[in-house]
């Protein structure tokens, strides 16, 4: 990030970017910062927008080739291509020759850094990562908004809306808008501000109901399950939720008995570095061997659904009692 912000100030750009990595939120903030430093407002006959996977390479190459029209820059952004994930010799070969009047911005979300397609971007221009960030760093980007606004935020009411919102800052951004805008006239925000207009994520309910799985409070357990569905969420998507959690807790454990720091765990599953401490503290009640077995079990789960053998909302409920009741 550091390095985009460089070159908006030095006003010296490579002929191609690649946004990636989980944090959508920093990488369309970034992707606008260069759009606005190449471009200007309503400029049709110099920028170009792709998106999806159904772009023909070739186009590209041929449309970077010709010369921007009165203008610096000719600017091509494609997003969701899917030319990262699986490799596109066509735009490898190219990339080390694009026209130093064109400049292309790839936004992604997913990469194979062993492909030619990354390795070239990585030679040739920048590529660059946006990860799930810190909550140290969230906490300065939430109260720093707040500060803006002339208004102040105790330390509890301010946890309490990190586990409203969870820590993905596009989420985030849209709530903290409601809730200043909802303590328009307040110079302090208060509990009850954040109950009435915040939004609670959905993953944080799943998060803790893996909780009290893990734990064993059945009654906890189900009362989240039955309030998910109340709110019409899938049995299914409960149940691909739940699996997740999971799945990283058994990420997380294998990555711990390596002797990973959490902040190297933390990058390598993709989750903030202080919830790898919330997963090694329900890791306790798990042996590798039993976090495997949930796993197969939650596919197993998942399959009986799908052939018609049994009821979702049932099967997603006998998962979640047979992992809950007390050992």
């Amino acid at each position: 990030m550091k390095t985009i912000d460089l070159n908006i100030k030095e006003k010296k750009f490579p002929g191609v970017y690649l946004l990636y990595g989980e944090e959508v939120y920093l990488k369309r903030q970034y992707r606008d910062k260069l759009l606005a430093a190449l471009t200007l407002p309503g400029d049709t006959m110099n920028f170009s927008a792709y998106q999806g996977k159904d772009i023909n390479p070739g186009e590209l190459i041929d449309l970077a080739e010709t010369l921007p029209f009165f203008a610096e820059k000719r600017v091509i952004l494609v997003e969701d291509s899917g030319f990262f994930k699986t490799t596109c010799d066509a735009l490898a070969e190219y990339f080390p020759q694009v026209n130093e009047t064109t400049c292309f911005i790839f936004v992604e979300s997913e990469v194979d850094k062993r492909g030619r397609t990354y390795k070239a971007v990585k030679k040739s221009g920048s590529a660059v990562e946006f990860i799930p960030q810190t909550e140290s760093v969230l906490t300065r980007w939430v109260l720093g908004r707040i500060k803006r606004e002339n208004k102040n935020i105790t330390q509890p009411v301010l946890s309490m809306f990190f586990e409203r919102t969870g820590f993905d800052m596009s989420n985030m951004d849209r709530e903290l808008e409601k809730l200043l805008c909802y303590t328009l006239k307040k110079d302090v925000i208060e509990a009850e501000d954040v109950k009435a207009v915040v939004t609670e994520k959905i993953s944080n309910k799943i998060f803790d109901m893996v909780d009290a799985i893990s734990a064993h409070n059945q009654k906890k357990a189900l009362d989240l399950y039955y309030d998910l569905l109340t709110l019409k969420e899938a049995p299914m998507r409960i149940l691909f939720l739940i699996t997740r959690q999971f799945r990283i807790l058994a990420e997380v454990k294998e990555l711990t008995g390596k002797g990973y720091p959490r902040s190297e765990i933390a990058k390598k599953v993709g989750v903030p570095e202080f919830a790898v401490g919330k997963y090694q503290n329900q890791n306790r009640n798990y042996t590798k061997d039993k976090l495997i077995q949930v796993l197969k079990d939650g596919a197993a789960a998942e399959e009986d659904v799908k052939t018609g053998k049994m009821n979702e909302k049932i099967a997603v409920e006998i998962f979640i009692v047979k992992y809950s009741k007390a050992s």
